[in-house]
Formats: C-alpha cells, structure tokens, sequence
C-alpha cells in the first residue's frame, strides 16, 4: 500500500492510518486502520505527534472519494437515539405545561416516564456542548428550555457527586422548574420589547406558582423548592424571597447555573444566540456574587474540554484550534495556529473572541 507522510494540520477528513500511533511515553493514541476526522486530530494534537502516516489519497477510488465526503459528516451515534427521546420529552412536556393551567397539577408519573428514558441515554455522550446545539430544535423556548435545563441539571449533580438515584431526580428538578410560568399570560410571556415594571412583578411570581403546583400535584419538597428557589441569588438580589447565601438549596444552586446558560444559548424572541465561549464567562463571573462558586466553577470545568478541536477567532484576527484545556485558568487554553502553537496561560495579551462550533 503507497502511504503519504503528512503533518497533522494537513489532514482531511476521512484519511486512514497505516501505523498504530504511540506518544513520546509509549501510550497508544490510536490504531492502524483509524479514520481521522476532527476528533481524532484533536487527540494526537493533545499527545503533541507532529506528523502520521497515511494511506496514499491517490489511491482511493471514486466511490472512497464519496464515501469519505459522507464520513465527515457522519451522523453521532448517539443522536438515533436520544433525538427522537429529546423530542417526546418536549412535546411531553408542552402537554404537562397545558395540564397544569387547566388543573393546577402535573402527573409525577407522567414526569418521571418521559425524563427516565432521556436521562439514562445521556450517558451516550459526554460532548454536553455539542449535544445541545445539535438536539437544539424550533420548538417553543419555554418547552425546549425545561428539557435543557433537565439534562444539564442531571449532569451537573453527577459531576457534583451525587449518586445516578439522586442525579435523576434532580433532573426532574429542573424539568419542572419553570412549570409556574403556565399562569403567566402568553402575551408576558414571549414578549419581544422590554417589560413593563408590572409585567416583571407577575413574571417573578412564576417561582411561587410553580411551588404551588408540584405541591399540590405530589408534595414533593425537593421539586417544589427548586422551583421557588431557582432565581433566588446568593447575595440576595434575587427572587421570590431575596433569599441569601446557605438559605438557598444546594438543588436551588444547581439549576440557577444550568437555567443561565440555557437561557443564554438559545436564540430567543429578545435576543440573538449567545457566544458559548461567553456564556460560560458570564457564569464565571456571576460565580464571584450571585451563584455559588463551587458548583458553578465545576460546571464550567466539565463543559470547558468540550471545546477541545473547535475553531476560535483571537482577539488578533487571527484563527486557530483549541488543542488542549487548562483545568483552573478555565479560557486560557493551548491554540495551534498552522504550525506553531499559542499558550494563553502565558501569552496573556490574546483573548478567544469566538468559538466556531
């Protein structure tokens, strides 16, 4: 077989290795026969391998060419499977939305049915980032939001320690932590100019509503605090109660995180669709006053890595790849830019203006 012996930064995607590759410790990257796409490049650029050999191009035939053109755009292999369970559990819960208005209740068997199944399938992929942008649908903000807010609550608690029992629920938690906004008029509700003083006053009442329900629905204190206690902020400028500091539920503290970012990801009727990069900035920020920096700081350590192999535009105009995460100077990580590579760590005069995803 004819090889060709390429830099890293020259590979395309579906190329296929005729080596196994081992690192400069004799740990195995990756096997003879792989196929490279943006993953696996990611990989070797972490283990700092320079150069690989390839099977020679040239000697693919026509429909390899094609092949390898659909292969680069392959679809995950969990999204069979969790996209068709995401998308029941949003029309699911427009359902409970509806429920709720017309009887003040939501079924906790109904709940538990349509988040099981999304929970245990999470487990298919760690890629937290990604997943959300490719689930992401043109179903209602407020539908699509509770299933979001669900899925990172669960991950966020498991990353906090808690077991997979406790995880799940608290990932029904943050299903039903907006269920009160099913008393606020539409009209408030998606309402594309600013709102009024009043206005606001009945949107902050959806914390009390939402308590209200999952109480007189199954008593379950856990739900219903965390739907009280979501917007409540650790230097008591939140609501309902201007609650502060350990008043608030560590619950409450895991789903006030994972509400902010969901909300800032989305493209809303008041707002364009948020750089991710910033996003977790602006947690990172509101970790020093309004939410607890503890499992806000773990937040964004799981999700940062999840940017490893993204393209990203500097702060110079110029545009490299995220090669490798620092674990404490969270948005200061390596960048390769053609053959040389950047460490924001020391180079502190460049900035990450944008991450491509």
């Amino acid at each position: 077989m004819s090889l060709l012996r390429i830099h890293v930064t020259e590979i395309i995607d579906g190329d296929q290795l005729i080596n196994d590759i081992f690192n400069n410790y004799g740990l195995h990257v990756l096997s003879k026969g792989t196929k490279l796409y943006r993953k696996e490049v990611s990989r070797l650029l972490q283990h700092q391998i320079d150069f690989v050999e390839i099977a020679d191009r040239e000697a693919g035939t026509d429909d390899d060419q094609k092949n390898r053109t659909l292969e680069s755009t392959v679809t995950p292999k969990w999204l069979p499977t969790v996209g068709p369970i995401y998308e029941n559990a949003v029309n699911t819960f427009q359902q409970i939305f509806e429920q709720a208005l017309a009887s003040g209740t939501v079924d906790d068997q109904q709940v538990k049915a349509v988040t099981e199944p999304l929970l245990n399938n999470l487990q298919l992929e760690r890629d937290v980032v990604s997943m959300l942008l490719l689930l992401n649908s043109h179903s209602s903000y407020t539908y699509q939001h509770s299933v979001q807010v669900c899925m990172l609550s669960y991950y966020l608690a498991t990353w906090l320690g808690y077991s997979q029992k406790d995880a799940a629920r608290i990932g029904q938690a943050g299903f039903l932590h907006d269920i009160g906004k099913c008393r606020i008029p539409e009209s408030i509700l998606n309402k594309p100019a600013k709102l009024t003083e009043e206005e606001f006053e009945e949107i902050k009442r959806h914390t009390v509503y939402g308590h209200e329900i999952i109480m007189s629905s199954f008593q379950d204190e856990l739900l219903a605090k965390a739907a009280l206690q979501h917007h409540e902020r650790m230097d008591g400028s939140g609501y309902p109660h201007g609650l502060k500091g350990d008043a608030i539920g560590p619950i409450s503290m895991i789903i006030a995180v994972v509400d902010i970012y969901s909300a800032m990801i989305s493209a809303r009727v008041y707002q364009k669709e948020r750089d991710l990069l910033y996003v977790l900035r602006e947690l990172y920020r509101l970790s020093f006053e309004q939410l607890d920096p503890h499992t806000t700081h773990t937040f964004i350590k799981h999700m940062i890595p999840n940017f490893i192999g993204k393209k990203v535009r500097l702060n110079n105009d110029q545009y490299g790849i995220i090669v490798m995460t620092h674990p404490t100077d969270f948005f200061r990580p390596l960048i390769q830019i053609g053959d040389t590579f950047l460490d924001l760590t020391q180079e502190r005069e460049y900035e990450i203006v944008h991450v491509y995803m």
